[in-house]
């Protein structure tokens, strides 16, 4: 990037403008689906690259049991559990309808099998022995997850149980299931390789036989770089998949609901992925703590001072709209000293077609004082008959 552009207004507000090479326009891309709910985003910056319906309330259905993982990693983390430890089955667990892990009644099962019996079987059986061990009651467990849910920051969800089970107020929408599975990923990386996993044998069937069940997400059969997460259906809600995907050094995540089939569900959620990763990209413009510009300073006893970014700028746009990208350096010029180093003074906004524009602070790195009485006259007679900085 080079700068092409440097405007001082009246205000004394200055901009300097950085562009990427290249003029040309493109259209915006575009996706259609008929899923009834959809999001599609990046796991890195939060950008979300497609939508649809994305914050109309939807009945999660199995993908609950993202959430009941959660909690159960929750305890592991904290040392409460440990992988080896056992939960026994109630006959209410047991009973439970739908699909299964298939644990005996009375049984004591360690807490890694559970947890493959809900994330690789979906076992509506193993979530309810996770939920009464850790809370006593799924009722009360099921509290436990919507609190947990707004601890994360889902705004749109309600649990009234770990499975998944049709109730009418256990709801969630894309949006919420989409932050779900990015927190999960990020804080769990020593769980998350279960939902990678294809198959998982447990238990014996009537004849003696082991039983095996294979991961229902069918991302993992496909070579899309999928490694997770959960499946769900319902009648009421139709065929939706939680997914995660990583191609190199990008991760997408993706939720799709209220498709007709199985055989929807695996192709629409295919398209969108590949779509995600063929059309659109991450580009990172500045490193935390890099200068992103020397701010001129009024009669202090440094001319200039480094204005930096606190984090990481990567953004996620359109491949096409790269040679449309802008980004704009924004502060009042030149800075009055004295400078307070870690105040903030300006903003860095990087604009592109059919983005909404990204603004992140500048902080100064250093303190400047201000000039003793003779150095401030003198700069500032230099200034008027040179046009020299008035600084140090």
């Amino acid at each position: 990037m080079q700068p092409i552009i440097r405007t001082i207004f009246g205000s004394g507000i200055l901009v300097l403008f950085l562009t990427i090479s290249g003029t040309a326009h493109s259209e915006p891309p575009t996706f259609q689906t008929p899923a009834q709910q959809a999001i599609l985003m990046d796991f890195d910056t939060g950008a979300v690259i497609y939508e649809k319906n994305a914050d109309s309330q939807m009945f999660p259905a199995s993908m609950t049991k993202l959430m009941t993982s959660i909690l159960a990693f929750d305890e592991l983390k904290a040392g409460r559990l440990t992988l080896d430890d056992t939960f026994n089955v109630s006959e209410t667990a047991w009973r439970k309808g739908g699909s299964k892990m298939f644990v005996k009644v009375n049984s004591d099962v360690r807490i890694e099998d559970l947890l493959r019996g809900v994330i690789i079987q979906s076992g509506n059986d193993a979530s309810i022995v996770i939920a009464e061990g850790i809370a006593g009651s799924e009722e009360a467990f099921a509290e436990r997850m919507t609190e947990r849910g707004r601890q994360i920051g889902l705004e749109s969800t309600v649990f009234r149980n770990a499975t998944g089970w049709p109730d009418p107020d256990h709801v969630t929408t894309a949006r919420d299931l989409a932050k779900l599975a990015r927190f999960l990923i990020r804080e769990y990386p020593d769980f998350y390789s279960y939902y990678s996993e294809k198959e998982f044998t447990y238990g014996k069937s009537l004849d003696g036989k082991p039983i095996t069940q294979g991961n229902r997400n069918p991302l993992l059969y496909k070579s899309v770089g999928a490694d997770g997460l959960k499946t769900g259906h319902t009648e009421a809600s139709g065929y939706g998949l939680t997914a995660s995907a990583s191609r190199e050094d990008r991760r997408l995540v993706m939720v799709i609901n209220g498709l007709n089939s199985v055989r929807e569900r695996s192709s629409e959620s295919e398209r969108l992925i590949n779509w995600g990763f063929q059309v659109f990209d991450n580009y990172q413009l500045f490193k935390a703590g890099e200068t992103v510009e020397d701010a001129k300073v009024w009669l202090g006893d440094a001319v200039t001072v480094p204005l930096v970014i606190e984090d990481d700028l990567t953004i996620t746009i359109p491949k096409t709209a790269r040679r449309n990208m802008k980004v704009r350096v924004i502060y009042e010029s030149p800075v009055p000293a004295p400078v307070q180093a870690g105040t903030t003074i300006g903003l860095v906004e990087v604009t592109a077609p059919d983005i909404e524009p990204i603004v992140r602070p500048l902080k100064t790195t250093q303190s400047v004082g201000q000039l003793d009485f003779f150095g401030r006259i003198t700069s500032a007679i230099n200034f008027i008959i040179f046009g020299a900085s008035a600084g140090g």
